[in-house]
């Protein structure tokens, strides 16, 4: 069982900007009022036009091109959303067809939030095992399709938007690319974030999700670079699911994260929830905020109150 890595990433949002000062004209807000909650100045809005699966296969073809592949190379395809429109074709296989990946293996992962870390570490077990040679994982979804735009609490979160990794066996001889991964749940307090009804609609208790996040879930990010062998210190990067900034700068520095570049993306592009930490790091790669092997941790935490990290190795 040889270990995985990341071999290239990309990203991609739509083009449609809709800033704090557009919402203060949609319902009783403010750009101060926001920013002092939440963080967020802006966010991307995928049109009518633009669904989940052609948002992921923008990101997974981006990714793909980094890599120097093709999707002939690829022959597991796993998509994380909650936002999915229709039950079947799933999102993963539509991709494929989008993408012209010829008989891959095609699966949708749920676990809202933190959905690309699972489905990550879904992909590093696969590989690992023999059962897959290359994955492509893509984090996509479109909150702006299941948000209430009357409910200020809201609707002032949520952008639109997908990142997306190709994950390969390592040559023989080098080090693990993506590290063990801790993950877990509370499912009892699941109903604190949710999508449900009909139409579904995004809903949380606010509160509640930041006492759990910013209490529970930082011993949890130790444990996960305690696993990959690693202090939280040595990181080079942090990227946690941008839920709200509030959340993130207190997270870090509680695990203790002191020297890495903490990813800010929330501030441009709201909650994109599973396409968020995809869409973090491909920014960071791009941007040269990060270099080829440095350690970043990726934790993913929301709906269900679910978590999931691993340490990665910048591709």
């Amino acid at each position: 069982m040889n270990g995985t890595r990341i071999a290239a990433v990309g990203h991609y949002q739509p083009a449609k900007v809709l800033t704090n000062e557009d919402l203060a004209g949609m319902v009783d807000t403010s750009d101060e009022w926001i920013r002092t909650r939440v963080g967020i100045r802006t966010r991307h809005i995928a049109g009518p036009d633009e669904p989940v699966d052609e948002l992921a296969a923008h990101a997974a073809a981006k990714a793909l091109a980094a890599a120097g592949l093709t999707p002939d190379d690829i022959d597991l395809v796993l998509v994380a959303t909650s936002t999915a429109v229709d039950r079947s074709p799933n999102t993963a296989a539509r991709v494929a067809a989008r993408l012209g990946v010829p008989s891959p293996a095609a699966m949708d992962v749920n676990v809202v939030c933190a959905g690309f870390t699972h489905a990550l570490a879904t992909a590093d077990h696969t590989v690992r095992a023999g059962a897959a040679r290359r994955a492509l994982v893509i984090g996509a979804d479109k909150m702006t399709a299941v948000t209430d735009w009357t409910d200020r609490t809201t609707c002032v979160l949520v952008g639109d938007g997908a990142g997306a990794a190709v994950v390969e066996a390592c040559p023989d001889g080098t080090e693990p690319g993506i590290g063990p991964v801790l993950w877990g749940s509370v499912p009892e307090m699941g109903h604190a974030v949710r999508i449900e009804g009909e139409p579904a609609r995004f809903a949380q208790e606010g509160q509640t999700v930041y006492r759990w996040a910013t209490t529970r879930l930082p011993p949890l990010a130790r444990q996960t670079c305690e696993r990959a062998g690693i202090a939280p210190e040595d990181l080079a990067a942090v990227v946690l699911h941008q839920a709200n900034l509030r959340i993130i700068e207190p997270l870090a520095a509680r695990m203790g994260a002191v020297n890495a570049v903490v990813a800010r993306d929330v501030t441009e592009s709201g909650n994109t929830s599973a396409a968020s930490i995809p869409l973090a790091l491909s920014k960071l790669v791009e941007q040269g905020s990060i270099s080829t092997g440095d350690p970043v941790l990726l934790f993913g935490f929301g709906g269900n109150l679910s978590y999931a990290g691993q340490v990665v190795r910048c591709p």
